[in-house]
């Protein structure tokens, strides 16, 4: 699969764009069903509005850690230079947390009223993917689709990932703004609308 990735190998290219999206779909496949997989606990315990989906979003850090030594493995295998610039892969993360945090506020307590989200997720994600540069860089996509591409909130922040890990670039371009931006206010709907319907999942779960 041959794409313009400048002097960095495909399989480093791929893997640092892998990584930070593997975290997010399992994440988010694990937050979505995290309600109605303890169901008892809503029923019969009171616990804090946000703990569930919370807590299933953090099971998925310990797997990010073991990936991340595999890239960092791989990173010295094929002696890519470790950058300066890696010092804002912490800034980077925090928006795709916020993203995926904010996402999961939605779907997880969407499921509880609509059972089929959880069923019809993973054709969503893998649809996702395809319109993320994970596989394929930015420079791919047509001029007349560019600006609906980087629409996506994932785009800039996998670009990011990019820049900081294998070229040494700054994640200051508008697109990791957009995402940014983007994220925060996913996070901050997402949570007033699960607040908004946790009060009623006991009656339907």
């Amino acid at each position: 699969f041959k794409v313009p990735t400048g002097n960095i190998p495909y399989p480093i290219f791929l893997f640092v764009a892998l990584v930070p999206w593997m975290f997010l779909t399992s994440s988010i496949s694990a937050a979505t069903g995290s309600i109605m997989a303890n169901a008892t606990l809503i029923t019969k315990v009171r616990l804090p509005r946000e703990i569930l989906p919370m807590t299933a979003i953090s099971s998925k850090m310990i797997d990010l850690a073991l990936s991340t030594i595999v890239l960092i493995f791989f990173l010295v295998i094929y002696q890519i230079k470790f950058q300066p610039t890696l010092i804002f892969i912490p800034v980077i993360f925090i928006v795709q947390l916020f993203l995926i945090f904010g996402i999961s506020f939605f779907l997880s307590a969407t499921n509880v009223f609509f059972r089929d989200v959880e069923n019809v997720l993973g054709v969503f994600l893998a649809f996702w993917m395809y319109l993320t540069p994970v596989l394929y860089p930015s420079e791919l996509i047509p001029e007349s689709f560019k600006l609906l591409f980087f629409l996506n909130p994932m785009t800039g922040i996998i670009n990011s990932y990019r820049d900081v890990i294998l070229y040494g670039n700054f994640p200051l371009g508008l697109d990791f703004l957009y995402s940014t931006i983007f994220s925060l206010s996913i996070l901050v709907s997402g949570l007033l609308y699960y607040r908004k319907r946790f009060p009623y999942f006991a009656d339907v779960i």
